[in-house]
């Protein structure tokens, strides 16, 4: 079967398709026929700075969908032939991938499987980040950055159905606020000021929950952003900037909290609350009509291409690679 790999760090032409035999489920896998797999950040990372790559050579790739070929020992609750989704600790760009059953879940009817591979990991970060980390209430005022990406776009009406009073986001082009504004948006920011641009928006006041997954000085700008007893989360570090600290001084006098969440990290601790999770994510998107657009696709001997488009800052949406 094909793969890509990658034997060292570098560019988007480090990466390459290969042979590789076919894997037999053990143990509490499934054995997926891949038809899509996504093209997330953390793939680009760990192909440029080597993030959660334990080893060379390295196969890309943290979600799928496709079909089942296989089933190892103990797996129940699911069945050869049936099309599933499924988050993986990297080897998703590939024809077959071995997946712990407990971090795959059958396609909700209402999808196939192409808009399965682009929903599932955006949507249970954004309900993850809304819901558990930031508790978002009914009538509070929320600001996203990356308005225009995959997370953002499914955060963006996640906020919009939990009841958010008023849903803000940023993106770094005018083109993308634009764009970002069909996906629960209020008003979208563009520019380095963001912070600036929200305490005028509010009059001052700021919003209740900031949700950054840049990092660096994007960070800093996000708490700025806070009103009174306002909530930061930081679900990444895009920017690659050293860590950003804050004393108890900086958060005292308004009463923050700041917080951090990665849904990789959900997965691999915790696999049945990322379960229950990802389902009532997925009921929620179903109940409110939630979508993600997929801008780009890419056969998998195009991966490369796909990564440098993620890593243009160009791209709205999400982007897959087209594997069967």
């Amino acid at each position: 079967m094909r793969a890509v790999v990658f034997e060292e760090l570098g560019g988007p032409e480090v990466l390459q398709v290969a042979e590789v035999s076919a894997p037999e489920p053990g143990p509490g896998q499934v054995a997926v026929d891949v038809a899509w797999s996504g093209v997330n950040f953390a793939d680009a990372k760990a192909r440029s700075v080597g993030y959660r790559v334990e080893s060379f050579p390295f196969r890309p790739g943290l979600e799928v969908s496709g079909t089942v070929r296989a089933l190892g020992a103990g797996v129940s609750g699911l069945t050869v032939g049936q099309h599933v989704v499924a988050m993986v600790n990297g080897g998703g760009y590939a024809e077959t991938v071995l997946v712990p059953a407990e971090t795959t879940f059958a396609v909700p009817e209402a999808l196939d499987l192409r808009d399965a591979a682009a929903l599932t990991t955006v949507l249970a970060t954004g309900y993850a980040l809304l819901h558990e980390v930031a508790r978002l209430r009914e009538g509070e005022t929320v600001l996203i950055q990356g308005a225009a990406g995959g997370v953002g776009t499914a955060t963006g009406q996640l906020a919009r159905a939990a009841g958010a009073g008023r849903v803000f986001g940023i993106v770094s082009k005018a083109e993308k606020a634009a764009y970002a504004k069909d996906f629960g948006y209020d008003e979208v920011f563009v520019g380095e000021d963001f912070d600036e641009q929200v305490l005028r928006a509010t009059d001052g006041r700021g919003v209740d929950v900031a949700l950054d997954p840049v990092g660096g000085e994007s960070w800093r700008r996000s708490v700025a952003s806070l009103a009174r007893y306002g909530r930061a989360v930081a679900f990444g570090n895009a920017s690659e900037a050293a860590p950003w600290q804050i004393g108890f001084g900086d958060l005292a006098v308004r009463g923050l909290s700041v917080s951090g969440f990665s849904i990789l990290g959900l997965g691999a601790t915790d696999p049945a609350r990322l379960r229950e999770l990802t389902e009532r994510a997925f009921r929620e998107a179903e109940r409110a009509g939630i979508t993600v657009p997929i801008t780009a696709e890419f056969p998998l001997d195009q991966a490369a291409a796909a990564h440098e488009l993620l890593e243009s800052r160009t791209s709205m949406g999400k982007l897959l690679l087209r594997v069967r």
